[in-house]
């Protein structure tokens, strides 16, 4: 099984990346499964943009004499405005479609609505006061640690999106970016990309000892392996995944990840 795209196939990926996961000012010139396979190998490299860019934010802040609290806030708010809020919605679309324990076709209806419902509204409060839990925690130690924190989990989100796109997770619906990217990535290729993610954290880790090494590539492996759990139940109980998933496993890896680097 070949993971080779077409002359100018990474460039292509990278643009499918950008200007699908995040607002970012990135045109997608195509949008075959060829460039969704690029693409969604490409996704941990928006989520590192996407985490620096936070990283920054929450750094000014405190440059400018803020405290931690509100650069927890801004950094966590980053992701959030930079994917359009997408990612919040699809975990909160998720949620109430999980939570109504209602058969798929109906469950998937559910979730196409433009409100949020109490599963939904609920999910979201403690998916955002985790995050900044944990970002809060973190630069009160110190801005470095918040700022490797807010990369690694935003590089976390994206690796799942990645494993999710791998062959054997079908999409549940025949038209949306569940189905645009359902089943692009080869199961190996998507592996390796975990095994890079992986290993990157690492590396950020060694900044501060050894012991965060450990921490820093445990966070994105914890955060992979809890969004991959919501996979296998999303599947099962929707019979695919759906735009709506991938913003729902992206939160659930973030926000993994973050706990993670809060221990200890």
């Amino acid at each position: 099984m070949t993971t080779k795209t077409p002359s100018g196939g990474l460039a292509h990926g990278i643009r499918f990346a950008f200007g699908t996961l995040t607002v970012l000012p990135v045109r997608v010139t195509r949008w075959d499964r060829d460039a969704a396979r690029a693409g969604m190998l490409c996704a941990p490299l928006a989520g590192l943009v996407v985490g620096l860019f936070a990283a920054a934010l929450g750094g000014l802040l405190l440059l400018l004499g803020a405290g931690p609290l509100l650069a927890a806030a801004a950094t966590a708010a980053v992701p959030a405005v930079l994917t359009r809020g997408l990612h919040l919605d699809g975990i909160a679309d998720t949620a109430d479609g999980l939570g109504s324990a209602k058969p798929a076709e109906d469950a998937l209806q559910i979730m196409k609505r433009s409100d949020i419902g109490p599963f939904g509204v609920i999910t979201l409060l403690f998916v955002l006061l985790a995050q900044v839990a944990v970002l809060f925690q973190l630069y009160e130690e110190s801005w470095a640690l918040g700022a490797v924190a807010a990369a690694i989990s935003a590089v976390a989100a994206r690796t799942a999106l990645t494993l999710a796109s791998r062959h054997g997770v079908p999409a549940a619906r025949p038209e949306g970016l569940g189905k645009a990217v359902a089943e692009t990535v080869p199961v190996r290729a998507a592996l390796l990309v975990l095994l890079a993610a992986t290993g990157a954290a690492a590396a950020s880790g060694a900044l501060f000892g050894t012991y965060d090494v450990i921490r820093c590539a445990v966070a994105v492996l914890a955060g992979v392996g809890v969004a991959e759990l919501l996979l296998r139940h999303c599947v099962r109980r929707f019979g695919g995944v759906t735009g709506d998933v991938f913003g729902a496993l992206a939160e659930t890896a973030a926000t993994a990840a973050l706990v993670v680097l809060a221990l200890g």
